[in-house]
């Protein structure tokens, strides 16, 4: 009896130190990366920040929530922030700005999420 609690409480110490080799967490912690419009756009500006692994990030996560207008359209906004900002302010009038910005700030949110630690 004495045998086999100790042999119990021996496999729950194994399996209580898990690991990390399951296929589920080697995909989760691979880094992504993508090129396009978004990538090119942050990796033109001179930020410290904006590192290649960092760009591609974005670009990915675009990938998956922006469409290619979207993008494209995004892009431009990397030059110039004022212009995302006039239309972050414009929305009443506007649905094209209205729909433009709603995407774009899940898609920030979703970028921020996946892209910090990168």
């Amino acid at each position: 009896m004495k045998r086999t609690g100790l042999a119990l409480v021996a496999l729950l110490g194994l399996v209580a130190c898990g690991g990390s080799s399951s296929q589920r967490e080697r995909v989760f912690s691979q880094v992504q990366f993508a090129s396009g419009p978004i990538q090119k756009a942050c990796q033109a500006q001179d930020r410290k920040a904006a590192t290649r692994a960092r760009c591609g990030c974005v670009q990915a996560v675009a990938n998956r929530e922006l469409s290619a207008a979207d993008q494209r359209r995004g892009a431009k906004y990397f030059k110039d922030p004022h212009a995302l900002q006039q239309v972050r302010q414009n929305q009443d009038n506007n649905a094209s700005n209205r729909r433009f910005w709603a995407a774009w700030k899940a898609y920030g949110q979703s970028a921020t999420r996946t892209c910090s630690g990168v």
